[in-house]
């Protein structure tokens, strides 16, 4: 049998698409997005950066009505403590530090001492006493005990550096053996605790 319709151009469907005729413009699908640069969103117009800047001054002041702080509540800083104990104390550090001080309480001795003579002096206070002691135990034969030849400054002083250096020594020594003390007690006890704090 012959075709009595003539020649048909061939055409293919793919997906139910219409066909493409030859000679035309091609098929652009609607945009899904709308384009960055002006355009519109949602199917309305997009506001401009104006009235964006409104939106958000209008939100933030929204959000500080919002956000009050509660007037009642009192923020007081927090003071952290700690617990330490005394395990052990060294006693050649202990004893270098006792040894300054008592080098120190040694010399403010010294001073005090001199200062404290000097002071009773001026008050003639040497004079009297001796007067009183000498007419006390002095005799035909002798004018008695003279406490102002015996008390003088230089003998005072001297009296009291030896008095001072055996401070020293004693002290020093005193110290360092209460460290080997305390480190024997705190192997059975565990030693001093202490709480600091700290400064606010």
């Amino acid at each position: 049998m012959t075709d009595s319709r003539g020649p048909q151009p061939s055409q293919e469907t793919y997906g139910g698409e219409q066909p493409v005729q030859q000679g035309t413009q091609p098929y652009h699908p609607p945009q899904a997005y709308p384009s960055p640069s002006g355009g519109t969103q949602g199917g309305q117009p997009r506001p401009g950066p104006q009235a964006q800047q409104a939106q958000q001054a209008q939100q933030a002041a929204e959000g500080a009505a919002v956000r009050r702080p509660r007037t009642g509540a009192t923020t007081q800083p927090r003071t952290r403590k700690a617990r330490l104990r005394v395990a052990k104390a060294d006693p050649w550090s202990v004893m270098k530090v006792s040894f300054l001080l008592s080098i120190a309480l040694g010399i403010c001795t010294i001073v005090a001492a001199a200062v404290l003579w000097m002071v009773m002096d001026a008050m003639g206070v040497f004079s009297t006493v001796g007067g009183t002691i000498s007419e006390a135990t002095g005799s035909n034969e002798s004018n008695g005990f003279d406490l102002q030849s015996f008390l003088s400054l230089p003998r005072v002083l001297l009296f009291t550096s030896v008095i001072a250096v055996i401070d020293v020594v004693l002290a020093t020594a005193l110290a360092t053996l209460g460290a080997f003390i305390y480190n024997l007690s705190a192997g059975f006890v565990g030693g001093v605790e202490l709480t600091l704090a700290e400064d606010e």
